[in-house]
């Protein structure tokens, strides 16, 4: 069947575990029910794992609105506040020039353009000045 339609997200949305990074991996629209325990599974599994990265894939992604680009705010701000880091993988143009015009910057979202370069962005030491969770230091 080849649809030129992206298919809903419905019902559950896995959540792979790579060593210390979560995958999730997006394809077509994603519904409100959906969104919100894709946001619970990753926060329990952050708590419960102590991952320090979750990387969310959207390279299935056509379009963009609002809706998922606020929920990938929330992710990356709940994933932050349990001290990992949110990376986007696969943007396609399109969908970044939609975010853009929706004047949509994702807060605490770093990007790559594969799931490769994402994962490594998230194994990649962090300085402990920058770490999610850890104190500020202070300049003298």
């Amino acid at each position: 069947m080849n649809d030129a339609h992206p298919r809903p997200v419905t019902g559950h949305v896995p959540v792979l575990r790579l060593g210390d990074v979560l995958l999730v991996t997006l394809q077509g629209d994603l519904h409100d029910s959906t969104a919100q325990q894709l946001q619970q599974d990753l926060s329990e599994t952050i708590s419960r794992t102590g991952v320090h990265g979750v990387l969310i894939d959207i390279s299935g992604v056509e379009i963009v609105d609002s809706f998922l680009g606020r929920v990938l705010a929330e992710i990356a701000a709940q994933s932050k506040l349990l001290a990992a880091r949110t990376v986007v993988a696969g943007m396609r143009p399109a969908v970044a020039i939609t975010l853009v015009e929706l004047g949509l910057t994702l807060p605490g979202l770093s990007t790559a353009l594969s799931t490769e370069a994402g994962v490594e962005l998230l194994t990649r030491p962090v300085p402990a000045a920058r770490r999610p969770g850890s104190p500020r230091q202070e300049s003298p």
